[in-house]
């Protein structure tokens, strides 16, 4: 048996699964290094990969290196051929890749790379407290890969109450790099963890994300949050409530008879969210998780396991009904609210 070896680590290629001395390059499973096959002509030994379909470009007919451009007869993309886009091993590519800032500016780069990294926020790799380095102002910043880009544009233009403010946005190959406020305090969550809330409490809070949402809800064209759930509720130490995370936030489209794909929190995502063709998410979406949130701020659970006490459970079921046109709109549901505050 002939055994070819790897020009760096010597690993045994011939060993390493789906190799083959007929492909015209191949990455080392050992160290990651790149080898093109000596039967493959380059100019000056570098493979040119494309970005579409990951052939080799310098095998295909007519491909040469001072074009500037080159399209893969594979699979069509347009690739740049650049010396800006070589590297010099298979990690680098890699890495690359994933860098959040990919395909952004020199100057968007270093504006964005500036702010100093203090720590992430629930132990994940795309939300981070940062600072600032002009200012010393703490702020929260994202890398979304799942987002509305023209509602983060409109939310950074027209700010919302009780909302944090968006200062930066940037939109690079891998996603959509959000700088917004800090706001210190601890999610309803947090809260419910810890003991939970009085009827009253729950009430108020309640109310206070309800007045967001009629913001949200009251605009020409309306937006749904559709991720209403209590992880994404922060009351600070003074007592305000504030709505965060916009991830999943569309705009209403009456013409749209259903959602194409699911986005939400399965447990607090109202029936039209999952893409059963019933509706398509509108705001009685938001008004369904906030019956759920309700529920489980008085009871620490969700409906099927524990259902609040009435009075509480009538406001509950409506905001809960399967068929989205019976549930209360956001105004409706505040009444309704300040008459429980009422009797509370």
């Amino acid at each position: 048996m002939f055994h070819e070896y790897c020009t760096k680590c010597e690993a045994d290629l011939t060993m390493q699964k789906g190799y083959s001395n007929d492909v015209p390059y191949w990455i080392c499973k050992g160290c990651g290094q790149m080898l093109i096959n000596p039967d493959v002509e380059t100019e000056d030994d570098v493979a040119w990969i494309c970005d579409g379909c990951g052939n080799m470009l310098n095998v295909q007919p007519g491909f040469k290196e001072n074009d500037g451009s080159f399209k893969c007869l594979c699979c069509g993309f347009v690739n740049a051929i650049d010396e800006k886009n070589l590297y010099d091993s298979e990690d680098e590519y890699q890495s690359d890749l994933m860098n959040p800032y990919r395909g952004l500016t020199d100057e968007e780069v270093l504006r964005l790379s500036s702010y100093r990294e203090e720590h992430n926020l629930d132990d994940r790799a795309d939300i981070a407290v940062v600072t600032s380095p002009e200012t010393g102002t703490r702020y929260v910043r994202k890398f979304l890969t799942t987002f509305d880009k023209d509602i983060y544009t409109y939310l950074k233009d027209h700010p919302v109450a009780h909302m944090p403010r968006i200062v930066e946005l940037a939109q690079s190959k891998n996603c959509l790099i959000v700088i917004e406020e800090y706001i210190e305090g601890r999610t309803v969550q947090d809260v419910i963890d810890e003991g939970g809330f009085s009827s009253g409490e729950a009430l108020s809070i309640a109310l206070d994300v309800c007045a967001v949402l009629r913001d949200l809800h009251g605009l020409p064209t309306p937006i749904v949050h559709r991720d209403i759930k209590p992880s994404n509720i922060l009351i600070t130490p003074a007592g305000v409530t504030y709505l965060l995370d916009m991830d999943a936030a569309k705009w209403y489209d009456r013409a749209k008879s259903n959602d194409t794909r699911y986005i939400g929190t399965w447990e607090y995502a109202a029936p039209e969210q999952a893409g059963f063709g019933l509706k398509a998410s509108s705001v009685k979406t938001d008004i369904y998780a906030m019956g759920i949130l309700i529920n489980v701020m008085l009871t620490g659970k969700i409906p099927k396991e524990c259902k609040a006490p009435e009075p509480y459970w009538k406001v509950i079921s409506n905001c809960i009904s399967l068929d989205a046109d019976a549930r209360y709109d956001v105004n409706e549901l505040m009444g309704a609210l300040e008459e429980l505050r009422g009797k509370d």
